[in-house]
């Protein structure tokens, strides 16, 4: 697991690689948290297509990064999103409350 960390302007692009889980929640939380404090972030996309798997635990990771962000006045969204990754996101109530996208460009526009 890792996640591969870009910006676009004031956003944060977080690209997840493999699985989110309790094994790796607290390395990609930690890794997010640390470019948040940082003067320029604002916004912040997760990248999920690389993402092969996430338990209850990945969506605490982007609950609570959707609160700080929020706390930033910024926005968050997930993008490349796979169909059983959507279900997930769908059954925990995420998409009530974070948008999905097709594509990080699309995300951006949105931002």
């Amino acid at each position: 697991m890792k996640v591969k960390i870009s910006y676009k302007g004031s956003t944060l692009i977080a690209g997840v690689i493999g699985e989110l889980d309790h094994h790796s929640a607290e390395y990609i939380r930690e890794k997010v948290d640390c470019e948040l404090i940082k003067a320029t972030t604002k916004n912040v996309i997760f990248d999920f297509s690389k993402v092969t798997f996430m338990d209850s635990s990945g969506i605490g990771v982007i609950m609570g990064r959707f609160k700080n962000v929020k706390k930033l006045n910024g926005k968050l969204s997930v993008t490349n999103v796979s169909e059983q990754m959507m279900r997930i996101f769908e059954m925990s109530g995420l998409l009530k409350v974070i948008p999905t996208y097709d594509s990080i460009d699309v995300a951006i526009k949105k931002m």
